[in-house]
């Protein structure tokens, strides 16, 4: 079953009942070794203690069934590893499940958890759940601890839950993050102004996301991020300079699939030049998402600009960067943004809408879905 990399139950409380939940193999539970689903850190010595996530996940009553898979050391997009096998998408099983927490969204569209946790620093939960047909979370920037989490350092990265359901997203976030409202989460929203970014993307996601937006009732207007393509490439910047320092080091061992060798190989080449430019687009990027949003309450556009390619196009060379080009722009920014399905006309796949929020108002994100989620029901 390789959604999965480990099985296992734990619980703080013994009861077979309590919700079930995976964790991404990034993500330190004591007593196992985080591998990132990598063969270099195979021989890594078990965690001593869990990451704050997941204690207060045991903490809350939750039942954790295992660790789950991943793309190697969390840097690609497609979710394929050949090592530990990969992730089903659920939707398809011909398609890639999406990376890099592939395994999370495969556990949870298939039904073998409840909920499960995954890291998200270039789209790492959003992709990967448009592809397969859930919910993902990725919340503000810095709002829920990543103490216990891999890299350890990052500008970008976060940790947030995936699940089938609004009502299992709001009560796992109200575990992970101590701060985060329930009761505000499930206000209704049915009221919200949303703005409508215009993008690049397939019509007919374009198209079904204007009538899901349409039969929720929002008040809505269009809204131009001219620096959203510069924000994709200055994402790219970041992330490939903070994981070559993160794992630049795994080149040396000769264990490294091809494909993160070569990636890693190509991340070390980011200059300081490179950087100091990203740092200025995440600033003014950073500006126009805020001014858009004093305008609305959330923004939504397309999670993927298309439907995830196969896994043999994917092993052809097909390139997949692009399936970030919408998502990764807002780990560049810190704002929170989530991703749920919404059926397409004449296709039996789902794709994905995506809600960008105010930094740290992840509940009204969660509002705003929780409403789409009911219009959708009707």
């Amino acid at each position: 079953m390789s959604a999965f990399l480990k099985q296992f139950e734990l619980s703080a409380h013994g009861d077979a009942n309590a919700p079930s939940i995976s964790i991404k193999d990034s993500i330190d539970i004591a007593g196992y070794s985080t591998t990132a689903a990598s063969r270099a850190l195979a021989d890594a010595p078990p965690a001593s203690q869990h990451a704050e996530v997941v204690q207060r996940l045991l903490d809350a009553g939750w039942r954790i069934t295992g660790k789950t898979n991943m793309h190697e050391l969390a840097f690609g997009m497609t979710g394929i590893n050949d090592l530990y096998g990969t992730p089903p998408n659920p939707q398809d099983v011909t398609r890639i499940p999406g990376g890099s927490s592939s395994g999370s969204a495969s556990a949870v569209g298939q039904h073998l958890v409840d909920a499960a946790l995954g890291t998200d620093t270039g789209g790492s939960i959003r992709g990967p759940a448009a592809c397969c047909g859930v919910i993902g979370l990725k919340p503000t920037f810095g709002r829920v601890s990543r103490n216990g989490v891999a890299p350890r350092v990052t500008t970008l990265d976060c940790v947030g839950p995936f699940a089938r359901d609004m009502n299992t997203i709001i009560r796992a976030m109200s575990a992970i993050d101590p701060s985060f409202s329930a009761d505000q989460a499930l206000r209704r929203a049915s009221g919200a102004r949303v703005g409508v970014v215009a993008v690049d993307a397939d019509a007919d996601i374009v198209a079904a996301i204007n009538t899901v937006v349409r039969r929720a009732e929002f008040a809505t207007h269009s809204v131009e991020l001219k620096l959203i393509a510069d924000a994709f490439a200055a994402g790219l910047a970041v992330i490939n300079a903070e994981t070559w320092q993160a794992f630049g080091h795994l080149v040396e061992t000769g264990k490294l699939g091809a494909d993160i060798e070569s990636r890693l190989r190509a991340a070390a080449r980011t200059t300081a030049a490179d950087l100091d430019a990203a740092e200025n687009v995440r600033h003014t990027f950073t500006e126009e998402v805020d001014r858009a949003l004093e305008h609305a309450d959330v923004l939504v556009l397309p999670t993927l600009p298309a439907l995830p390619i196969t896994v043999e196009e994917a092993r052809a060379g097909t390139s997949v960067i692009g399936m970030s080009s919408l998502i990764r722009p807002f780990n560049l920014s810190g704002h929170p943004a989530l991703t749920i399905p919404i059926p397409l006309q004449h296709k039996p796949l789902k794709a994905g809408l995506q809600i960008v929020g105010r930094k740290g108002a992840d509940e009204m994100v969660c509002a705003v879905a929780a409403h789409i989620e009911a219009t959708l029901a009707r």
